[in-house]
């Protein structure tokens, strides 16, 4: 029987529909599971592939902390190396999971053989930590070198064929994935073309409407460039049929593959990147080692970095200065023309070098002017495009300034490499300077020990001398006793009368000596623990706090310098100011109150010079420190009665047609000057041209009188001329010896010296003393304040101390600690004083020999013969100066 053609077109659809949707199921299928495997693949080896790249980051942490710690401080070493073991915990970790996770052999053999090499480079890498810690800078410099980073580039290297290997297998399994897919096509096609050649039995117009779309899907499909360049072809879905499914199915495998292949070449162009940075880094920190020099450093970094970024032009600027003297200074080059308008240093805000500094970030321009500059070589030359000028940091301060010019614009990647470089080059600019200083310190340090060896010889010959003088004045005294023994009625008639003024002056010296001791006791705890504080050494105030610290030392420098005053005007009135005659340089004199004086005077924003006439030798013979007592006087005067205009010092000579020519040494400057009637009232202890309770100026009003008194015993006088409102005029006038032997000043010991009404820094502690460790010292001393400022100062030294509030509990608890190295021992206490404890422990013979410093706030020749004499090894004066108390303990410690 004949089928109707309706049912052979039933029939006819019906089994390409059945071919159909079987051929579509099985297709399906087998895109469910390529699409399966490419996931897998991707997701899994994706992981692995940024495990080793999080493995290798964690060892190059490992390597920069490594290299942090061989010039990090020494309290900021247990940070790096915690991070280092930390990175040590996370790379173990990684190689662990990675272990479990591999499967194929062979990537299982070069991973085996990264964990070895691993844990090689931790071990030797730990030991130089070990030695850093123990300051063996020889072995750990040797491990470093010979060791750590060979291993590290072996390491790195084996990474990095582990890595390839992975991406290998990945790349197997992506092309098996294809072929497979390629095969699923030519099903597909098979399927397709069966289907077209039952369905033309049934109707031809069937058979090109099929044929027609089939043979679309077919083009792209069979014509298609896979994979080339990371595309895929893409078919037109003209219909929602299952064609159109398999058309969209094929686009959606299509826009897989390419989004794979695009994540995948930019994880290695990211990784490229961050491998080129690591590398770059390192290089840069391994080229700064042995460096100790800024411009050895500066020519160092410029001519590196120059070229990395791909600058054809490069400055390097240094800070000098600071304040208002700030300045950056050219300090190195790279490929620079010299020509009429360049500049060797700016100030701050000055030019684009300055106005990065004041702003500490990176300004670029673009397009520059066609006469900005010219990059030349010997083949020819041409005009940078781009500028850029970067600031040097280092913890928020502004260290030097970079400046790079190009002709293309710079990337990313050489933006990331400046921004890493410049913050180790802040630290390493830092430490360079701190190890410039100190050397310089070191050299300063011999010179004035050679000058003090010098001076030593010449102090020996003047004894000689005074002991020759010394067997004339005998030969003398046998002459004169008979003449006193003529004198001695007359003698003891003004002996009562004299009796009753050395009475009245013994009261007034004891007050003196008494108000000295009662107001430097306290004020040696105040200078003490305002000196600790201002060293801020645990990093736990503010730097406000730090500035209240510095302010509390000088204010009680302040008062320490008036409780001087008061005893110098005191020694002034009996007759006591002892003077010391040597050789002054004038030129030292003008240095010195210029270093003092002139940041007074940029301060206050008015001029400030020392003239020096040239006719005037180079050198008088005089007391050097009372001359700058008197002038530091006079220059404080002036600065501080002067708002505007100019204060100057001159150095000339007067009364040349005499027989003996005298030094003038005037102070003029444009202040607010003093009323004729009171011209002479300034010169009298305690008072001032204004002495009223509401006056602008403040002051004790001694330093005038004590310097008139001072210029009289150096055979001078001072003569003030002033006007109201126009300014003051204070010359001070001396005898012009430039004779040794014409110096008629007696060569005695110098007291003490009253110091300027300029502010006072505390001076930095020394550095740590070996020698003070573990030490065992005992303070003596009623006043629990001195008790605890020496306690706090001594044990920031590592040193263990003891102490007792009188001389008989110290003796006791000297008996109880017989591993006491030192006593410290005050002299005004209760029950028993010093100089009492002092002859009682020296009677004991087992401590004859221990070491005992007398500490006291009478700072005179008498206190001091008399500690010394009583047993006292050595004595220092209150308010004692930490570090010159320091270098007393060490001095006198056992050995």
């Amino acid at each position: 029987m004949r089928m109707k053609i309706k049912t052979k077109l039933y029939l006819g659809f019906g089994s390409i529909l059945i071919m159909l949707v079987l051929g579509l199921g099985i297709i399906q299928n087998i895109l469910i599971d390529m699409k399966n495997v490419m996931s897998h693949v991707v997701i899994d080896r994706y992981e692995k592939v940024k495990m080793v790249t999080a493995l290798g980051n964690e060892i190059q942490s490992m390597s920069n902390h490594l290299n942090n710690l061989y010039i990090a401080p020494k309290n900021k070493r247990d940070i790096e190396v915690e991070d280092f073991e930390s990175a040590s915990i996370n790379a173990a970790t990684i190689l662990a999971t990675l272990e479990k996770r591999i499967v194929l052999e062979e990537l299982k053999q070069l991973l085996y053989k990264n964990t070895i090499l691993f844990e090689s480079y931790n071990r030797v890498a730990e030991e130089a930590i070990q030695a850093i810690n123990s300051d063996n800078t020889f072995l750990a410099t040797q491990l470093q070198t010979m060791q750590v980073i060979p291993k590290r580039t072996i390491l790195m290297q084996g990474i990095k064929d582990f890595q390839d290997g992975l991406e290998d297998s990945m790349d197997e399994t992506i092309d098996g994935n294809i072929k497979a897919f390629s095969s699923t096509i030519e099903l597909l096609t098979a399927l397709v073309v069966v289907t077209a050649l039952v369905g033309t039995i049934i109707t031809i117009w069937i058979l090109r409407s099929i044929t027609s779309s089939m043979n679309k899907v077919t083009s792209v499909i069979t014509k298609g460039n896979y994979g080339v360049q990371g595309s895929f072809p893409r078919i037109e879905v003209t219909s929602n049929d299952e064609i159109g499914k398999i058309a969209s199915a094929f686009n959606q495998i299509a826009a897989s593959m390419e989004d794979h292949a695009k994540q995948e070449k930019e994880y290695k162009e990211v990784l490229q990147e961050q491998n080129w940075l690591k590398t770059k880094i390192a290089e840069f920190s391994s080229m700064y080692q042995g460096v100790h020099d800024l411009q050895a450093l500066a020519h160092l970094f410029i001519t590196k970095i120059t070229p990395l970024v791909g600058a054809g032009f490069g400055v390097f600027y240094l800070k000098k200065g600071s304040g208002e003297e700030q300045r950056f200074v050219r300090l190195a080059t790279y490929a620079a023309m010299e020509f009429k308008a360049d500049r060797q240093e700016f100030r701050l805000g000055e030019g684009l070098v300055g106005q990065s500094a004041l702003e500490k970030r990176m300004i670029q321009i673009n397009q520059l002017p066609s006469d900005y500059i010219q990059i030349t070589s010997g083949l020819g030359k041409g005009l940078p495009n781009f500028l850029m000028v970067v600031p040097v940091l280092f913890e928020g301060e502004v260290m030097a300034v970079v400046e790079l010019a190009t002709f293309q614009s710079f990337d990313s990647l050489h933006l990331k490499l400046l921004d890493q470089v410049l913050g180790n080059l802040g630290i390493t600019i830092n430490s360079v300077d701190v190890y410039m200083k100190i050397e310089k310190l070191l050299n300063d340090s011999q010179r004035l020990t050679e000058q003090l060896q010098t001076r030593s010889e010449e102090l020996q010959g003047q004894k000689e001398e005074l002991k020759s003088t010394n067997e004339q004045l005998a030969l003398q005294f046998e002459h004169s006793e008979q003449k006193s023994r003529e004198l001695e009625k007359v003698k003891f008639a003004l002996e009562e009368k004299a009796q009753q003024v050395l009475i009245s002056s013994q009261y007034k010296s004891e007050f003196l000596a008494n108000m000295s001791h009662e107001l430097r006791t306290p004020l040696n705890s105040m200078l003490i623990l305002a000196h600790i504080l201002s060293e801020n050494k645990e990093n736990n105030l503010s730097p406000s706090q730090v500035e209240y610290a510095n302010t509390i030392y000088s204010s009680g420098n302040d008062l320490l310098r008036l409780i001087n005053e008061v005893l110098d005007l005191s020694k002034v009135e009996s007759g006591k100011m002892e003077l010391f005659s040597s050789e002054v340089f004038l030129a030292d004199v003008q240095t010195f109150l210029e270093r003092q004086f002139v940041p007074v005077a940029n301060q206050k924003g008015i001029g400030f010079a020392i003239t020096l006439d040239e006719k005037l030798a180079d050198t008088i013979y005089t007391d050097e420190q009372r001359l700058q007592q008197i002038l530091r006087n006079l220059l404080s005067n002036a600065f501080k009665f002067t708002e505007k205009g100019s204060v100057h010092m001159a150095f000339y000579q007067i009364g040349e047609e005499l027989e003996k020519p005298m030094l003038a040494i005037e102070v003029r400057d444009t202040g607010i000057g003093i009323a004729k009637e009171k011209q002479a009232l300034i010169f009298e202890a305690f008072r001032q041209a204004d002495g009223t309770t509401s006056r602008k100026y403040g002051g004790t009003g001694l330093g005038l009188s004590i310097s008139r008194e001072i210029a009289h015993l150096l055979g001078g006088y001072l003569h003030v001329e002033s006007e109201e409102g126009v300014g003051s005029t204070f010359t001070l006038v001396l005898p012009l010896v430039t004779d040794k032997l014409a110096s008629s000043t007696p060569l005695v010991a110098h007291a003490e010296v009253a110091s300027s009404y300029l502010p006072i820094a505390p001076e930095p502690l020394g550095t740590r003393l070996p020698m003070l460790e573990n030490k065992q010292v005992l303070i003596v001393d009623d006043d629990v304040r001195n008790v605890f400022a020496l306690a706090t100062a001594l044990e920031g030294c590592q040193m263990k101390v003891l102490f007792a509030e009188n001389g008989r509990e110290g003796i006791e608890r000297l008996r109880q600690s017989p591993d006491v190295d030192l006593v410290l021992m005050d002299i005004m206490m209760p029950e028993m004083d010093g100089v009492q404890a002092i002859r009682a422990i020296r009677s004991e013979a087992a401590y004859r020999d221990l070491p005992i410093i007398a500490l006291t706030a009478k700072a005179s020749e008498d206190d001091r013969a008399m500690c010394l004499t009583a047993g006292a090894s050595a004595f220092i004066s209150k308010p004692v100066k930490v570090n010159e108390l320091l270098a007393l303990i060490a001095e006198w410690l056992p050995t």
